[in-house]
């Protein structure tokens, strides 16, 4: 009955409705287990355009790539700051963002991201690189011979140490490497339940997800981050803007900073596991890259090795064209974002070709980039990994086709529009920096033949992650 209704209370103009069968749920549980393939058969069946029930929710999802751009135009209409503020409010435990009880603090917080462009990012990749390079030379005095170690881990220790002294600063005492050791374990475990805390599942019903929570949050008390030395301008920026909201307590303070560590490693960690993985299934691309690697190197008169220090220039990173293509590819076969927006009002949205959809107040409209990422008339063999799919004539490649046109967008990992994530570029030159220092201070393999798949609890979420750890051995450079 509920599924009849619901068909015939269709208004003229509205996509067809895909509703399911189970009250609330609707398509929830079959979009939870392969929403890739449930959306490609939708689209068979329904055209470009349809609306998916999913738990409570009515999504409309727009499938041409050519359609895109109406959707991000049209940002007035189509809002995503709200529904991000609420969902990571309820996910890190602070208060909504709401403009009575604190006026301008989400437009203050956003212009804080200049911080992560421009001349500021050159401070703080600077930063980065140096951070990095202590790490790796840190585990390089330990490195005698091969060393064997799981990769995602590896990734994971390396990407979050340097990440967060880079962020937040060093923490003085004689165990500081401890100290982080403890709060990134913390954070592993919480970052397990984050898509069920995404998908709205209360954080009382996760285990011991809110108790984690809490000792991370902690963490980042006034009392805790002021005994940390050297950190970055963009946290600095927000805790000067925190100081000036009365409302705001201690603990949502730091349940603030904790929100923005968070988005600063919960996709770089996987990404930069995939990068690696993929460079070391794939030897002509691992030579390709550490060639690149090594003739800057040269050609900038810098020694390799873990006791030099390697300086670059974003210009110089920019040009590494081989390490970015490299780099691309696997962010579009790891990457599984979806793109939501939130009609302000009742709307029409007028598409390309007098195509117009009907949306009512409140109504989610959704791209979802993975589905272009894998079209076979867009990339090639969309399923194999080409490292240089992004370079044509030695430089790199922008100009991607469908149907014999042009696509302005043909490679979507962070967002889009107003929803683009605002540390896109901080991210890369951090995934850049880890690679290259890697690359050029030792010699890396794979230490055991298994196949790496995607684990999919997290589509729609951003990175996917690796559904096991696989072993690989790196001894230092001759």
């Amino acid at each position: 009955i509920v599924f009849f209704f619901f068909v015939f209370n269709r208004k003229t103009g509205e996509p067809p409705l895909i509703n399911g069968w189970i009250p609330y749920l609707g398509k929830a549980l079959i979009f939870r287990k392969d929403a890739y393939k449930f959306l490609l058969d939708q689209q068979k069946e329904f055209g470009d355009i349809f609306t998916v029930h999913i738990a409570g929710r009515y999504i409309t999802f727009i499938m041409d790539p050519f359609q895109y751009v109406y959707v991000i135009r049209n940002s007035k209409q189509l809002e995503f700051h709200e529904f991000a503020n609420k969902m990571a409010s309820k996910t890190f435990d602070y208060p909504a963002l709401s403009r009575g009880k604190f006026p301008e603090l989400k437009e203050n917080l956003h212009r804080i991201y200049q911080y992560l462009q421009g001349k500021p990012l050159d401070i703080i990749s600077d930063h980065m690189m140096k951070n990095l390079q202590d790490i790796f030379e840190w585990k390089c005095s330990q490195a005698t011979d091969w060393e064997t170690e799981k990769m995602y881990k590896f990734c994971c220790s390396v990407m979050f140490e340097a990440s967060f002294v880079t962020l937040y600063g060093r923490v003085p005492a004689a165990d500081g490497h401890k100290v982080i050791s403890e709060i990134r374990d913390k954070f592993i475990k919480f970052d397990a339940s984050f898509p069920y805390l995404a998908a709205n599942i209360p954080i009382e019903l996760l285990g011991a997800t809110k108790k984690v929570r809490k000792e991370l949050i902690h963490h980042f008390l006034l009392q805790n981050m002021t005994k940390w030395l050297g950190g970055s301008k963009v946290v600095q920026a927000r805790q000067d803007i925190f100081e000036k909201y009365e409302l705001l307590g201690d603990y949502d303070k730091a349940a603030h900073h904790f929100a923005f560590l968070w988005a600063s490693v919960g996709n770089t960690i996987p990404a930069t596991f995939w990068a690696m993985y993929y460079l070391l299934r794939h030897p002509e691309a691992l030579a390709a890259v550490r060639d690149e690697i090594d003739h800057l190197l040269q050609s900038t008169g810098q020694k390799r090795g873990p006791t030099y220090n390697i300086h670059l220039t974003r210009e110089q990173l920019d040009n590494l064209v081989y390490l970015e293509s490299a780099l691309n590819e696997s962010l579009r076969m790891c990457s599984s974002s979806m793109n939501i927006r939130i009609s302000q009002e009742d709307f029409v949205l007028k598409l390309e070709g007098n195509q117009e959809v009907v949306l009512r107040k409140g109504d989610w409209i959704a791209l979802y980039p993975q589905i272009l990422h894998m079209d076979p008339e867009v990339y090639e063999d969309p399923k194999e990994y080409k490292f240089d799919r992004y370079i044509e004539n030695g430089k790199k490649k922008t100009t991607f086709y469908k149907a014999g046109r042009k696509l302005k967008y043909f490679l979507m990992p962070f967002g889009s529009g107003i929803s683009m994530c605002p540390g896109r570029f901080l991210a890369m030159n951090e995934m850049k920096m880890f690679l290259f220092i890697l690359l050029s201070h030792f010699d890396v393999e794979l230490a055991e033949n298994k196949a790496v798949r995607l684990d999919n609890s997290r589509m729609g979420l951003g990175i996917l992650l690796p559904d096991v750890d696989i072993a690989f051995r790196y001894k230092l450079r001759s």
